[in-house]
């Protein structure tokens, strides 16, 4: 098979989103539009793709890291012009050069693969991709010869009224023979007007070759969008969560509300999962089977295993083994790690801090900085003093532990195995094992039995 690669032009201002962020990385669905379009022609080709960058080229940069290979352009005098840059790269690398936008995400790798099947079986050098639609929104009218291939693109300002009334459409993705295009940039004429070099001006120099230029007609207009102002933006945002939401219910998620219901690129969620209204799924998160998530739940770089119940939560940086509940009104904050079976009660928070298989957690209890073992009951309204205003301290707690209501720990504590803390106390020093402790500040006051598994 021919090698394919890939060139995206992602140099332009986008003055009309109005934003000090460069256009390209603007988020769509948790991710910068450059990244679905960057994935799209990743996929579609054989060698790595190719960003030519220019306005806010070192943010750029920064975001394609190692994904891309990026090539400036300076000073930006075209599309046209933005493809040469990436000549001498490219040039010998591949035998085809796909060609689109970064501001076009909803363009998936299954197009842009139809794309180069069309450009394969085509005897002449460019295929386009176009669409048929009754509002062109600017874009240009592709013309036809009367056997089928493609006469011309004729941008909207220089159409005439029977050329405007064209439902054909340029999206704007083109697929090239390399060693052709190579040549036919050089002789792309100069725009009088602008001073700048346009690519579709290639379309016309492949019919004044002779040679044919055919077109990949693609089904669903929603496609083409490409993103010039944030309205487009949001339109674009809602297309991909419908695509993720179905795609998700397809492979065998309940999503009780679809529209109130925001899932990220990116996100698994295992089957028969059921996700509640108002819940937002985000980032590098996954969620196993048989869970129930929400409703007004937020759940942002985490992993939740199976059989978990999360109600009304805010959770980030977190990890839920198999079947945990939280909630209602926890919060779950970087490092927080709850292990399988462990309850945790409304009006909680947990802060990088390890909580053993089977540990309950009650209301109104802070757990930060802290290692609680199997067993442990954490009594309402306990918390974990783990910051003297200069540094953060640990507290260990063992398995099998009593922690009473209101019990503040002062850290670095160690509370041993099968120990009791009476309500209200407040804990300076450890607690050997199997014994209680009360009082402000806390003292041992006699020791329990042991536990019939010792």
């Amino acid at each position: 098979m021919a090698k394919v690669t890939s060139v995206l032009l992602a140099a332009g201002q986008g003055t009309r989103m109005k934003s000090d962020l460069p256009k390209v990385l603007h988020p769509l669905c948790g991710k910068p539009m450059l990244a679905h379009a960057l994935e799209a022609v990743r996929q579609a080709s054989t060698e790595p793709p190719v960003v030519i960058v220019g306005h806010g080229a070192g943010q750029v940069q920064a975001f394609v890291g190692g994904a891309a290979r990026c090539v400036l352009q300076e000073p930006q005098l075209g599309t046209g012009h933005a493809v040469m840059q990436a000549e001498s790269l490219l040039r010998g690398e591949a035998e085809v050069v796909i060609v689109s936008y970064a501001d076009m995400p909803l363009l998936g790798p299954d197009v842009f693969q139809r794309l180069v099947e069309t450009q394969r079986h085509n005897p002449g050098p460019v295929s386009l991709m176009t669409v048929m639609a009754d509002d062109p929104r600017g874009f240009g009218r592709i013309v036809r010869k009367a056997d089928g291939t493609v006469e011309a693109i004729v941008e909207e300002v220089v159409a005439t009224p029977e050329q405007a009334k064209i439902r054909e459409l340029n999206v704007g993705a083109y697929c090239f023979s390399a060693e052709w295009l190579w040549d036919a940039l050089h002789r792309i004429p100069q725009n009088p007007r602008k001073g700048e070099y346009y690519l579709t001006d290639t379309i016309a120099l492949a019919v004044a070759d002779g040679l044919p230029v055919q077109a990949l007609v693609i089904e669903n207009f929603v496609d083409a969008i490409g993103i010039n102002t944030r309205v487009h933006l949001a339109e674009a945002e809602a297309e991909m969560r419908r695509r993720i939401n179905r795609a998700h219910m397809l492979n065998g998620v309940t999503l009780i509300d679809p529209a109130s219901t925001y899932i990220e690129a990116g996100v698994t969620i295992g089957r028969d999962t059921v996700i509640w209204p108002n819940t937002y799924l985000q980032g590098a998160t996954s969620v196993g089977e048989g869970c129930k998530i929400g409703p007004n739940t937020i759940i942002r770089d985490c992993t939740v295993g199976d059989g978990c119940e999360v109600l009304a939560a805010v959770m980030e940086g977190a990890v839920l083994e198999n079947h945990v509940d939280v909630g209602p009104f926890a919060r779950l904050r970087k490092g927080a790690h709850l292990a399988d079976g462990v309850h945790m009660g409304n009006f909680g928070e947990v802060k990088n801090s390890y909580l053993a298989p089977g540990v309950k957690m009650g209301h109104f209890s802070y757990i930060g900085d802290a290692a609680i073992g199997e067993e442990t009951n954490i009594g309402a309204g306990t918390i974990t003093c783990n910051y003297d205003g200069v540094r953060k301290h640990k507290t260990v707690i063992g398995r099998e532990v009593f922690i009473g209501s209101d019990t503040m720990l002062v850290a670095p504590l160690t509370i041993g195995d099968g120990a009791h803390t009476g309500a209200g106390a407040v804990v300076t020093r450890d607690i050997p094992p199997d014994t209680l402790a009360v009082g402000v500040p806390a003292r041992a006051i006699k020791k329990l039995e042991k536990r019939d598994n010792d």
